[in-house]
């Protein structure tokens, strides 16, 4: 019989794949789990495996075409047709039923499984002319590959498990002064947009157009926060666990967003969407290929602790690109470290949905005005960073924006030596 695999949903609100490589042809042979195509959103990019052992009979999209989720990709015919077929005429069994696009209610219906790019598995047959002894390549980077006509073998790659990633491309043809095949007397070079850039581009204009983003910024003082790290980095570390500023300012935005429900809520025509766990997603910035957003779920009932480990995992599976469709899914409010640059204050875009993001500056020691012990006013040199938090118009208004600015600010000033 024949069994249409069609495009799954790779997260919460993603309704449109990119095909990335086709791993098969028609007339091949493959086995259950076995690869059939790369599928890109602005999040990940996963491999489609097949649900069952069969033979490609049907290839239905082209590497790069853009797809709806639910549409079809490949036609299989299964292991069991050619086999059955005399025994069907025999005995007049009915042959099983391929899966129906909408029977997504039984889980012998579900698409076939997804599972996260293996960075080392090894590149099959039909890479048009592209060696598979240079470890696995981002998709971008084999496009690139095949732009300029270069041997993958030569260029060193630095992602994990030796992926060639863009910016390998780039530093190897900048190092042997490799100029860029042209026909015109032009001196500049379209480099084609990655699908992330694209995803991203798009989300950004369009949570741009269906908010109403406002800016306000604060100033904290993290002296009591510096006092807590110094304190307890070293018994952290002897747990294997990297104690940032980051686990601060996740934690004090939880806490803060239990006292403020609203800006964890989402606008709807109908009304405001109480969201009653807080998931805070953390931007992580991943270079040239542009920022992925994992997900800290319920961060209002972690440790300080168990969110610095959280948030160091997700950190680095971020940019080996291990993370999940799960990592980055269902976040109610998210924060921007964006002073990791040096950036002092900033303001950064709403994710679609959410009332607000928090934007959190460099660190720097500035000297400010203090009370002494007498009431006299005094000189004393702080460590200072800004607090930007936009937020939707829409959704509340500067008092209650300030407030929730205002106990962010507060937990961070007044954090207890031993919390």
């Amino acid at each position: 019989m024949i069994q249409t695999i069609r495009a799954p949903r790779l997260g919460e609100g993603v309704e449109e794949l990119t095909i990335g490589k086709i791993l098969v042809a028609a007339g091949e042979r493959v086995t259950e789990h076995q690869g059939l195509m790369e599928l890109e959103s602005d999040k990940v990019v996963s491999e489609l495996n097949s649900p069952i052992a069969g033979t490609v009979k049907d290839i239905l999209v082209r590497e790069g075409d853009l797809v709806q989720v639910g549409s079809p990709l490949i036609n299989l015919e299964t292991e069991q047709t050619a086999s059955d077929r005399d025994q069907q005429g025999a005995t007049g069994t009915k042959p099983i039923s391929a899966p129906s696009p909408n029977a997504g209610a039984s889980s012998k219906n579900q698409p076939a499984p997804l599972h996260q790019v293996n960075p080392q598995s090894q590149i099959p047959p039909g890479g048009e002319g592209i060696q598979k002894t240079a470890g696995f390549l981002s998709p971008l980077a084999r496009k690139l590959i095949r732009t300029h006509g270069l041997d993958p073998a030569k260029i060193h790659g630095t992602g994990l498990g030796g992926r060639i990633m863009k910016q390998d491309i780039l530093d190897y043809l900048e190092q042997n002064h490799k100029a860029v095949p042209s026909i015109s007397t032009r001196t500049s070079n379209v480099v084609p947009h990655s699908t992330g850039r694209k995803r991203i581009a798009e989300r950004m204009l369009r949570s741009m157009h269906s908010s109403a983003p406002v800016l306000t910024v604060m100033e904290a003082d993290l002296s009591a926060v510096l006092q807590h790290r110094s304190m307890h980095r070293d018994a952290f570390a002897r747990e294997g666990i990297r104690l940032t500023l980051t686990a601060y300012f996740v934690q004090a935005a939880a806490h803060a967003l239990l006292r403020h429900p609203l800006v964890n809520a989402s606008w709807t025509d109908e009304g405001m969407e109480y969201h009653e766990d807080i998931n805070i997603g953390m931007a992580v910035a991943l270079g040239s290929e542009g920022l992925i957003v994992p997900v800290i779920r319920n961060a209002e009932r972690l440790s300080l602790k168990e969110l610095a480990s959280r948030i160091e995992d997700l950190a680095a599976r971020a940019r080996n690109r291990a993370l999940t469709v799960d990592d980055v899914r269902g976040a109610t409010f998210s924060v921007t470290n964006h002073g990791t640059g040096g950036s002092l204050f900033a303001t950064p875009v709403i994710v679609e949905g959410h009332t607000g993001i928090l934007g959190i500056g460099a660190m720097q020691k500035r000297p400010m005005v203090v009370q002494t012990a007498d009431g006299s006013d005094a000189i004393a040199i702080k460590p200072m960073v800004y607090l930007s938090f936009v937020f939707d118009h829409r959704v509340m208004d500067g008092e209650g924006a300030d407030g929730f600015l205002k106990t962010v600010k507060d937990l961070l000033e007044s954090w207890p030596k031993d919390g």
